[in-house]
């Protein structure tokens, strides 16, 4: 889904977006064992669309960029290769995995989130907040 789409995905493309996600966490984990887990991250914050309705996507959807944000081990090198129009879809993630409550999950979002806020301001807060 383009970046800036007004409408929603509905419920009858569900199967072509599981698929899809399904693909991604394919292209995902083929790149976490070659050990390139920032690009595994890029690749999981392409095409999010956090204008999803479906429930069973936007847990597919969030169980993949998971999968990609726990890989992260240095996370001050993956600001130096992380381009600054994922910004705004990470912050979004790091507060869905901060509501997991899932201790390593929200350490882990904890610690991306403070380099995050240093790097794009509290904008990033707030329009993740907003949206």
């Amino acid at each position: 889904m383009m970046a800036g789409a007004e409408k929603f995905v509905e419920a009858d493309n569900a199967e072509a977006i599981i698929t899809r996600i399904e693909h991604k966490s394919r292209k995902i984990e083929s790149l976490l064992k070659q050990n390139k887990p920032v690009e595994a991250l890029k690749t999981a914050l392409e095409g999010s669309s956090h204008m999803l309705r479906d429930e069973r996507c936007k847990s597919a959807n969030w169980i993949v960029v998971h999968r990609a944000l726990m890989a992260i081990k240095d996370v001050e090198g993956m600001f130096s290769s992380l381009d600054p129009e994922y910004y705004d879809i990470l912050m979004k993630y790091l507060y869905r995995g901060l509501s997991t409550g899932d201790r390593p999950t929200c350490d882990q979002c904890l610690r991306i989130h403070e380099k995050l806020t240093e790097r794009a301001g509290l904008g990033c807060i707030l329009r993740s907040l907003a949206d």
